[in-house]
């Protein structure tokens, strides 16, 4: 019984070889040189937040893919693995439109207040 533990156990290590965790270390840490010059480089805010959410998806797969070992996995586990992380980008780009809206009328209410306390203090606002 034990041979037969020990035999399972050898059959699932020699399926796949072990990963280079120094190159995925030294990939990361390239990726992440790479985030600090998107920050602080003199690029438009919008494309700078792309970028950095497009880095961190890739480091994000890279830690999946090969320190959680989902890389060597069968592909329905990839598949239940994805399909959250999808629903949740949906969520967001379904909410998205409801949130900067919320976000405008925040900021027009706070200048209609203000406009009609200087009317009834009688000051004039300009």
């Amino acid at each position: 019984m034990a041979e037969q533990t020990i035999d399972a156990h050898a059959g699932s290590a020699a399926s796949h070889e072990e990963p280079n965790y120094i190159a995925i270390f030294i990939y990361l840490s390239v990726l992440t040189a790479i985030e600090l010059g998107v920050a602080y480089a003199p690029i438009p805010k919008s494309l700078m937040i792309g970028g950095l959410i497009g880095l961190a998806w890739v480091k994000a797969a890279l830690v999946a893919m090969y320190f959680m070992h989902l890389r060597f996995e069968r592909r329905t586990l990839a598949i239940i693995a994805i399909v959250p992380v999808l629903l949740v980008t949906e969520l967001c780009l379904a909410l998205l439109p409801d949130l900067t809206s919320r976000i405008f009328a925040s900021h027009n209410m706070h200048q209609a207040v203000t406009a009609l306390s200087h009317e009834a203090s009688g000051q004039n606002p300009n």
